[in-house]
């Protein structure tokens, strides 16, 4: 039986404006640029300057993304503007790239402000809505601006759904809500459509995506030629292609869980610990590397945080040895209170190919790395659930499904 596919677009939420808000924040600044009329554009002075990027409160006066900035101040004479920073901008789009890595490593980058993640094989048997509200959380709360998140069987309808409201939404567009969510729309919404196109739709009666999802197809290739294929089979929501991924090694690999109730049994806590750690473990091993420094983190139940790491003696990807390590730390910190959140995390990754193996390595990292692979071998094939060395306990299972604060 084929399994469908599930893709989500991430689009950032005025990406310009709000990274250049957050940087002006850190740098001291007072006034947050997103609650004022406010635009991201070139220089003034010259005509040809155009507005990169607009606040909720310039759109208000009518000011649109493209225009020119003297225009976009007569419509709004107290209107700010601040230059475009491109090393910035790369700066947080590769933040949100590293976060995006914690989940898939299929990710394409379809520009610097929004990516497509392929979860298909990805989502460890979590419900997909959950992780998309996982990481907008994450995104909101560690670097501090909002995302719109479309959940799709392919990458055309995971783009119109990241589209519908903003900011800060989450949307999906199964196939079965293509006619009730996407077909009412102005022809113009769907993506890919030319603007030299849309008048020539007009004339043909063709108002609605719907309108053109009804439409001949084989008047559209006479009138179109092969774009006149795609934007019937888009209007449909036909889309075969796949999420193009290139290999950007992420600096570490974490996963954490808020816990569905507070736990201070010390051995329900150490179930939750050793499941995470599978859980990293078995995604540093996907990207061929190893870790050189392990990290644990508590959060009580008063929100109190605690964080603990240490340097390995010798680069692994093992999950035994990574667990006795983290555990090591967990015991250090534990204080038998109270926990919400557990977080295991490695940094200081290696390429396996360069690193050279110590000659007096441990015969038993041997033994616990033919066990890795096996158990690797069976959750390819099988599914990640198929076999684990953490515990079955209903406490792990709903830990696992519910990371949300």
């Amino acid at each position: 039986m084929k399994v469908e596919r599930c893709i989500l677009h991430i689009d950032v939420n005025n990406a310009f404006l709000s990274w250049t808000a957050i940087d002006m924040l850190k740098h001291g600044s007072e006034l947050d640029i997103r609650t004022i009329p406010a635009v991201i554009g070139g220089d003034e002075t010259r005509r040809a300057g155009i507005v990169l990027a607009k606040s909720q409160k310039a759109k208000e006066f009518g000011i649109v993304t493209g225009e020119p900035l003297f225009q976009a101040r007569k419509k709004c004479p107290s209107v700010q503007t601040f230059p475009s920073n491109y090393l910035l901008y790369k700066s947080y789009s590769n933040q949100l790239y590293q976060l995006f890595l914690e989940y898939t490593d299929k990710i394409e980058r379809f520009s610097i402000d929004e990516c497509f993640l392929d979860m298909t094989n990805h989502r460890m048997g979590r419900d997909i809505m959950e992780i998309a509200k996982e990481i907008n959380y994450r995104v909101k709360n560690e670097l501090g601006f909002t995302v719109n998140i479309g959940i799709a069987p392919n990458k055309l309808l995971a783009k119109m759904a990241s589209d519908f409201s903003k900011p800060d939404k989450i949307h999906t567009l199964y196939y079965d809500e293509i006619e009730k969510k996407m077909w009412p729309l102005p022809i113009k919404e769907l993506f890919m459509l030319g603007r030299k196109t849309v008048p020539k739709l007009y004339h043909m009666k063709i108002q609605t995506i719907g309108d053109l999802a009804k439409t001949d197809e084989k008047l559209l290739i006479h009138k179109f030629g092969k774009y006149g294929r795609m934007i019937w089979e888009y209007a449909n929501g036909i889309d075969n292609s796949e999420v193009n991924e290139k290999e950007e090694l992420p600096k570490g690999v974490g996963n954490s869980t808020t816990l569905p109730v507070d736990i201070a049994d010390e051995e329900k806590l150490e179930e939750v610990l050793l499941a995470l750690t599978e859980q990293v473990t078995y995604r540093l091993r996907k990207y061929d590397m190893l870790a050189t420094v392990v990290n644990v983190q508590l959060k009580t139940k008063d929100f109190v945080s605690y964080s603990h790491q240490k340097k390995l003696y010798q680069a692994t990807a093992n999950t035994t040895e990574i667990y006795e390590v983290a555990k090591e730390l967990f015991l250090q910190m534990y204080k038998k209170e109270p926990i919400r959140l557990v977080g295991v995390r490695v940094d200081g990754l290696v390429k396996k190919d360069e690193v050279q193996l110590s000659f007096f390595a441990d015969p038993a990292s041997k033994k616990n790395e033919k066990i890795d692979q096996v158990v690797d071998d069976l959750k390819k094939k099988f599914g990640y659930r198929a076999v684990t060395r953490a515990s079955s306990s209903d406490l792990v299972k709903k830990a696992q499904k519910n990371r949300i604060e």
